[in-house]
């Protein structure tokens, strides 16, 4: 069995909830038009990221069941970018992988925070993600900073994962992350990783773009430059993992007993 996904690299529109499911739907469509199996997007992409004070009132449980919704409507399994609300109106940076069916697969609060931007509006997760199977594919999903943890990643690869996806809003000056940590990531780890990031700007933040998809030989499979507006697609294949870890035997010589 393979997956194909598909990263939406977009603007999106800062605060408008209804115009970014409709970006989300339409994307969705090209996608399943195009033959993927799964739509990745950014970063808190149903709201917007960079919002201040006017993102807690956006962060409302249904934003789980319209993004469900629209898988069921397309037919084509969502991992979507979004605001949880917590008890006491706190906030978390959030995802969440529903099936072809809208059933939630997968909800997973961003777990290391960036900067006083991301501690003044969110509460960090306490748990990694559990990797999921998706179409016989086995997928782990992180957000943005976390990827930048060597930690996270190999937990993932030790946990049995074919694919890593990161939503990212990455921005300026972090252009190297996008460009040189990420296939190292995937090498160094033999997994799939998909980086799914912003254009754009949003308040004083300028995103970097370049969104990619990188095999578990650290080769890009397909990728998006710095402005581009649209899909990146590519397909994961398992066989591909278990080859990659043969020749590349990093998970299997690694001596942890020494740290």
């Amino acid at each position: 069995m393979t997956l194909t996904i598909a990263g939406l690299q977009h603007h999106g529109v800062p605060g408008d909830v209804e115009a970014n499911l409709a970006l989300v739907a339409d994307a969705a469509k090209q996608a399943s038009d195009r033959g993927a199996d799964l739509l990745v997007t950014p970063e808190m992409f149903v709201t917007g990221y960079n919002l201040g004070d006017s993102l807690a009132p956006l962060a409302t449980p249904e934003l789980v069941d319209r993004v469900a919704a629209i898988a069921g409507e397309t037919r084509i399994a969502i991992l979507a970018g979004l605001p949880e609300p917590l008890p006491g109106g706190a906030v978390a940076n959030a995802l969440v992988l529903v099936g072809s069916d809208g059933t939630e697969l997968l909800r997973y609060r961003k777990t290391h925070l960036f900067g006083e931007l991301d501690r003044q509006l969110f509460v960090a997760g306490d748990t990694l993600a559990p990797t999921v199977d998706l179409g016989g594919v086995r997928v782990a999903a992180l957000i943005c900073y976390d990827v930048e943890f060597p930690e996270t990643v190999r937990a993932a690869a030790l946990d049995g994962a074919d694919v890593v996806i990161v939503p990212t809003a990455q921005m300026e000056p972090y252009a190297h992350i996008a460009e040189r940590l990420i296939p190292v990531r995937a090498w160094e780890n033999q997994v799939h990783l998909v980086y799914v990031n912003r254009v754009g700007s949003e308040g004083d933040l300028a995103y970097v773009g370049r969104s990619s998809i990188v095999g578990p030989d650290g080769v890009v499979l397909d990728a998006l430059d710095a402005d581009a507006v649209g899909l990146m697609i590519a397909t994961i294949d398992p066989e591909a993992t278990r080859r990659a870890r043969q020749e590349n035997p990093y998970l299997a010589d690694r001596r942890a007993e020494l740290y």
